[in-house]
């Protein structure tokens, strides 16, 4: 191969795939842990995801460091994580109840570049990076000053058992701290060992993840990025002389002795495992989109939703997790309370007025175009459970207009939710799809006794869409097994219950903070020990 083709590759290959990355600034804030139920605790956990890549030169880079920075809610992590998840996969085929991603390939093949991409487009999603070149087990005296004759190609050059211990801790929610390989001097303890705590996406990066088969049973979806030889080799001559200050001919025969041998011999042959084989790497946009939008969905789904696809939870942004921040802090006033419960509750409405069905109807622009849209649903009405269903009123009457309203009161002491004290629903509600408001879904029971009074007043069970802000998965359980055909709106789903029965977190007493009823002077909102369901 000539001189210019090895500079024109090299020129090629420049880029990202071997910038540095480090998260030594992740700290872990202690958060006091409710107090839960073990039934409420093994009923929910939230989803998370573990994403392998094999093959990689380097850690992900600084450019995208920032993606990486957030640190997950340690609460979230040690409550919710323990043994619940979700597939990532083509094939849908769920491991032990959570599913991986691998990114396999030779060196430089692109794999980085691939998981740069992904990463960079699952910007509001909690992402942390573990290298399998920071188990790497410790060079003894000899063998570090025979440093350039050791294999760091070999499997056996990998502490494997540690890490699966440390996998298998971030799959039950416990933080766990990594070692950085320091490339020039090779030891583990020259830089300070690093906090990594369990996240929506955990990416495990390295050049032999896929050799030992009880890695390999922790993935669903295996990727295969193929790159050509030569470009794989362009790109490894630039990171070692370049990032690493090597000389280029011991690049050129660390290549010929150990690299080239081991990606024939333990990497090539697990391109046979491969769900998936991307061609060019980071190049197929097409691709990468694919899986991104395939994570996306993951994510977007709680453990509940695929169990009950009448469950729809709305898509989480910042700006959604900032208003549940905001209404569920104890000191947040009542001002702010009410108007932040408003946004969200508007969103929620929103959301469920999605799901009615719709026509198709043509109407003539003021240019005297023509356009094809839908006309909406004519025959709705709004039921509200006394008293905290009412703050919802307001957000149905400004997206509906003109709608009829009608109230449910049930009794939700003593009995527990049964008692019906009173009801006023419009008379032709049976020919109406009804929109079912109540902020908070605890233990179901109120909100089933709504229900069957609707289903008796002749509406049809597919007709009714309860809409909430939070949702206890106790309450969930309840109302979709006792009516399938019924759909559920909300915003998120809390960890349970506690012994007496209300949301946890939960955001207190929807009524005495809504309409200011609470026994506080001051108008902060009541205690977390007040807390009802």
């Amino acid at each position: 191969m000539g001189s210019a083709a090895v500079e024109d590759m090299i020129e090629a290959s420049s880029g990202v795939h071997f910038s540095g990355f480090h998260m030594d600034g992740l700290d872990s804030r202690h958060i006091k842990k409710p107090m839960i139920s073990p039934a409420t605790e093994n009923m929910h956990n939230q989803p998370f995801l573990i994403v392998f890549v094999e093959g990689g030169l380097a850690p992900l880079g600084e450019v995208f460091k920032e993606s990486f920075s957030r640190t997950p809610n340690p609460q979230q992590s040690k409550v919710l994580s323990p043994c619940w998840g979700f597939v990532l996969s083509f094939r849908e085929e769920p491991v032990h109840g959570w599913e991986c991603l691998r990114v396999a390939g030779g060196a430089a093949s692109g794999k980085t570049t691939v998981c740069d991409m992904i990463i960079q487009q699952l910007h509001d999603q909690r992402v942390v990076l573990v290298n399998q070149d920071s188990f790497y087990h410790k060079l003894t005296e000899e063998e570090l000053a025979r440093v350039h004759e050791y294999n760091f190609d070999h499997p056996d050059a990998f502490d494997t058992e540690k890490l699966l211990d440390s996998i298998d801790n971030l799959r039950h929610g416990r933080a766990v701290d990594i070692p950085k390989y320091d490339f020039k001097s090779y030891k583990l303890d020259v830089f300070p060992v690093r906090r990594v705590n369990p996240s929506d996406v955990i990416i495990l990066e390295g050049i032999l993840i896929f050799h030992d088969p009880r890695v390999r049973e922790l993935m669903n979806m295996k990727i295969f990025v193929d790159t050509d030889a030569d470009v794989r080799l362009a790109r490894r001559i630039r990171r070692d002389t370049v990032g690493k200050s090597r000389d280029i001919g011991a690049v050129l025969d660390q290549y010929s002795k150990f690299v080239k041998p081991a990606f024939d011999d333990f990497i090539l042959p697990t391109k046979k495992y491969a769900d998936i084989i991307i061609p060019r790497g980071g190049d197929n946009h097409v691709a990468i989109d694919l899986i991104v939008q395939h994570i996306r969905t993951k994510l977007g789904q709680h453990d509940l939703c695929k169990i009950y696809p009448n469950l729809y939870v709305i898509q989480s942004t910042f700006q959604i997790r900032g208003m549940h921040t905001l209404i569920r802090d104890s000191q947040t006033t009542k001002h702010d309370f009410v108007f932040y419960a408003d946004r969200l509750i508007r969103l929620v409405v929103e959301h469920g007025l999605g799901h009615l069905p719709f026509t198709e109807k043509q109407v003539i622009t003021p240019t005297g175009s023509v356009y094809t849209g839908v006309d909406f649903c004519k025959r709705l009405c709004g039921v509200s459970i006394i008293r905290s269903g009412e703050s919802m009123e307001n957000a149905l009457r400004a997206c509906c207009k003109g709608i009829k309203i009608g109230k449910i009161l049930i009794h939700r002491e003593g009995d527990n939710g049964q008692q019906l004290i009173y009801e006023k629903l419009p008379q032709d509600i049976s020919k109406r799809h009804v929109l079912l408001l109540d902020p908070i879904l605890g233990t179901g029971n109120s909100a089933v006794q709504a229900i069957s009074l609707l289903i008796k007043k002749g509406v049809p069970e597919s007709n009714i869409i309860f809409l909430n802000l939070i949702s206890a998965p106790q309450g969930v359980h309840m109302v979709c097994k006792s009516f399938p055909r019924l759909k559920i709106v909300t915003s998120e789903i809390d960890i349970g219950l506690n012994k007496d029965f209300c949301v946890i977190p939960g955001m207190g007493e929807f009524g005495d903070r809504y309409f200011g009823t609470d026994d506080d002077d001051d108008q902060k909102v009541v205690a977390p020990m007040q807390q009802s369901c």
